[in-house]
């Protein structure tokens, strides 16, 4: 947890957020980024307290905050955050706050029954079952050599035909070569899933090897850059970029609307959505509802087919 304490907390606090930091990411396995992301919204929430009281606080003062602090505190962040990331640093506080509670054996329930702001969740577009066909066969058209053209169809096919985060697709290692039937794919919060791979998957895999100019040694990244390197995922975003571009798809045709088109044209052709959540690795059936855009008919139909009862 070095590097995560901050030198504007007073050293209760400092030290509190640091314990819980290492506790989020020792027992709950949070990623690095959503620990440091939390790192972020508890340490302003702690200096506002701070601030809003006239001075230093330790752990059992901070979980007994009241509404008028809680108030206060989401009017100062609403300045600056939308109503989404005032979400997020709530569930951050809580979450901190329970911690801190249990601790000093104090009652959080103020905090940890406070509401965020309403907010509607903003969700990617899917492309077309065409669209992303051709998104396939275009991605590469303007690259400088064959090998990388090669290297961002493989890429591209691996989103949309396996419903990978660019992040996933890009942590692959040499090993993973030639694709297997299955996949152990490790995504957020360092939880792994199994994913079928289908033929085009491999198959656009194995061109790109065969034409890569480096040595693929296992354990070294399976995706490099024209140096070598591992392969930044904003060239990706950029090949896309410019592929949308000249087949006139709309702005939201990025990486991620590829993983996003995988799981809505499965449940369009009848996939089960529990299937569906696991094989996108989220934690709760409810965001994969969400992010695949469902309609209250289409749940209902899932509801009625799958349910004993119904």
């Amino acid at each position: 947890m070095a590097g995560l304490s901050d030198p504007f907390l007073s050293p209760a606090l400092g030290a509190a957020l640091v314990q819980w930091l290492s506790h989020l990411q020792a027992l709950e396995g949070a990623a690095v980024n959503t620990i440091e992301a939390y790192r972020r919204d508890v340490a302003r929430y702690l200096k506002f307290l701070s601030a809003h009281r006239g001075g230093a606080e330790g752990i059992a003062s901070v979980a007994r905050t009241t509404h008028s602090d809680l108030r206060a505190w989401m009017a100062e962040e609403r300045k600056h955050l939308s109503a989404r990331s005032l979400s997020r640093a709530l569930s951050a506080v809580k979450s901190f706050t329970a911690w801190a509670a249990d601790r000093s054996g104090t009652d959080a329930t103020t905090v940890l029954s406070a509401r965020g702001p309403k907010h509607r969740r903003k969700l990617p577009r899917p492309l077309s079952e065409d669209a992303a066909a051709t998104m396939l066969d275009e991605i590469g058209a303007d690259a400088r050599e064959d090998w990388i053209a090669a290297r961002d169809t493989a890429i591209a096919t691996l989103l949309y035909g396996l419903g990978l985060r660019i992040s996933e697709a890009l942590s692959l290692t040499a090993a993973d070569h030639p694709l297997p039937e299955t996949l152990r794919i490790t995504g957020k919060g360092g939880k792994t899933r199994p994913v079928p791979v289908i033929p085009a998957a491999a198959e656009a895999v194995a061109a790109y090897v065969a034409r890569c100019p480096y040595d693929l040694t296992p354990g070294d990244p399976l995706f490099r850059g024209a140096r070598g390197g591992p392969v930044n995922p904003r060239l990706i975003q950029g090949a896309m970029e410019r592929a949308r571009l000249r087949l006139g798809l709309p702005a939201t045709a990025t990486p991620h609307a590829l993983r996003h088109s995988f799981a809505t044209h499965l449940l369009a052709a009848g996939g089960d959505l529990r299937a569906i959540q696991e094989l996108l690795g989220h934690a709760s059936l409810s965001t994969t509802q969400a992010y695949t855009s469902v309609d209250a008919a289409r749940l209902m139909e899932v509801y009625e087919k799958a349910h004993p009862r119904a």
